[in-house]
């Protein structure tokens, strides 16, 4: 039974190093199912707020700067879905980051829309980099059509791309400017970590507090920061991608985050910070294993750096991300965040304690201790993945189009009707009406080297793939 294991897991010793941001250290003071309740007088109505909740919502804006801000009690995903929806007009054109997670894409699938994709840079240490505001000038200049600009900053690995000029540059041509930040909810409150999307010329930035924050799951923010898209059009969308039945646990939750930072929220960032400073100078000992740091990227690669993710790269030793992974969780009760071909992520917040660090600190020492320098070049394992690939016709029209399903082997030069991706991060390696390459074949075979399982088909087992018919 769920709420058995989940019982279980919060009375064990597992540390978590993944979101939710509480990290299960808050209380809201009385049972859940004591406060859940739907629209009843006095609470207000999410989508017609007139009371509590749009003061609370008011406050909220104020807090970060915002004109406007609106609680998605549908995560993330919601505000992606109505702020491209309500950017770019049906059958538009849309600039967007090709590592984007999945609900921007479906976006494009439900507005039957034409997307322009840039591409990251991949990093030395094989993980997605930046976006280069060149490259967003470039392709404005090439395409008047593009009615917005979509990127994710930061990255589910902490890198952020410049803001400030790709929000320049969409301006001078006239466009909106939509920044997918549902990791850095805790950006702009403390020097040690970068700006916010909201302080730097975004037009919408897209906040899931519920990942570094302290916020219940689902739970996210949409800041609307001028007027190049009306609050009205926002609030039509939200009103089709989110629930009508909101959660007013939920909501309760997202309305503690103000005076929580204001009360608790310098001395918890300050913690943080001295923590994460502490642990990443105590990192420079380890003989094999690698924790990322600043210097680890140079500008092309990383703007900016968000210390809270942190990535323990296996990329010098003789094991894989998925084996360190399973190590630290077998042997030493962390649970990290995610893993990657030749690397970690563990997710740090306020709510983490000097104790979590200790233990991630001594158990990384203790299996750095049992690992040997690899004996032969690695392949670079985000870099094969997610290659630019020819994009035949739009995610609608591969999507509405007849299909057949082919083994995967033989799938080579035939266009894709499915979505591939791992989960996480989400960001699709194959998009429907994109062609699939030998590449992309001998990608899925890297994929089950390293113990992973990919999502988006059809067929669970992933031997075969459905394509557009001939």
């Amino acid at each position: 039974m769920l709420l058995e294991q989940l019982e279980a897991y919060d009375r064990s010793d597992v540390y978590p190093f993944h979101m939710p941001g509480h990290k299960r250290q808050m209380n809201l003071g009385a049972d859940a199912y004591h406060l859940d309740i739907t629209e009843v007088n006095g609470f207000d109505n999410l989508h017609n707020a007139q009371g509590i909740l749009q003061e609370e919502q008011a406050h909220l804006a104020q807090y970060v700067g915002a004109d406007r801000s609106f609680f998605l009690v549908n995560g993330s995903t919601c505000g992606i879905l109505a702020a491209i929806s309500a950017a770019v007009p049906r059958g538009g054109k849309l600039l967007m980051a090709r590592n984007s997670h999945k609900a921007a894409y479906h976006a494009l699938f439900l507005r039957q829309l034409q997307a322009h994709y840039v591409y990251p840079c991949i990093s030395r240490f094989d993980i997605q980099g930046a976006l280069a505001p060149e490259q967003i000038r470039c392709a404005l200049e090439a395409d008047p059509e593009i009615s917005a600009v979509y990127v994710t900053s930061p990255t589910y690995d902490g890198v952020v791309s410049d803001i400030e000029e790709i929000a320049r540059i969409a301006h001078s041509y006239g466009k909106t400017f939509i920044v997918d930040e549902a990791h850095g909810a805790h950006f702009g409150f403390y020097p040690a970590f970068p700006e916010s999307a909201v302080s730097c010329g975004a037009d919408i930035v897209i906040q899931s507090v519920h990942k570094t924050l302290p916020a219940f799951t689902q739970s996210a923010v949409l800041h609307l920061c001028s007027d190049r898209v009306p609050a009205e059009a926002l609030e039509e969308f939200l009103d089709i991608y989110e629930s009508s039945s909101p959660s007013y646990v939920l909501m309760a939750g997202m309305g503690r985050l103000v005076p929580f930072l204001q009360t608790e929220g310098p001395a918890r960032f300050e913690a943080l910070a001295e923590h994460l400073r502490t642990f990443y100078e105590k990192s420079r000992a380890l003989t094999h294993l690698h924790v990322l740091k600043e210097e680890d990227f140079d500008k092309a690669e990383a703007f900016a750096r968000d210390p809270s993710k942190i990535l323990i790269s296996t990329r010098d030793c003789n094991i894989d991300g998925r084996q360190l992974y399973e190590r630290l969780l077998a042997e030493y009760h962390l649970q990290l965040e995610m893993c990657s071909g030749e690397y970690v992520t563990a997710l740090c917040s306020l709510m983490d304690t000097a104790e979590g660090f200790e233990r991630l600190w001594d158990a990384l020492v203790s299996i750095d201790t049992t690992l040997q320098q690899a004996n032969v070049q690695k392949q670079r394992f985000v870099f094969q993945m997610y290659r630019k690939r020819e994009q035949v016709c739009t995610i609608a029209k591969a999507t509405e189009t007849a299909q057949e399903a082919v083994e995967l082997g033989a799938s080579a030069g035939r266009v894709s009707g499915e979505y591939v991706y791992l989960y996480p991060p989400g960001i699709p390696i194959l998009v429907p009406g994109e062609r699939i390459d030998p590449d992309f074949i001998c990608g899925m075979d890297e994929i089950r080297a390293h113990g992973m399982m990919p999502e988006g088909l059809q067929d669970k087992k992933a031997e075969s793939i459905k394509v557009l018919e001939l």
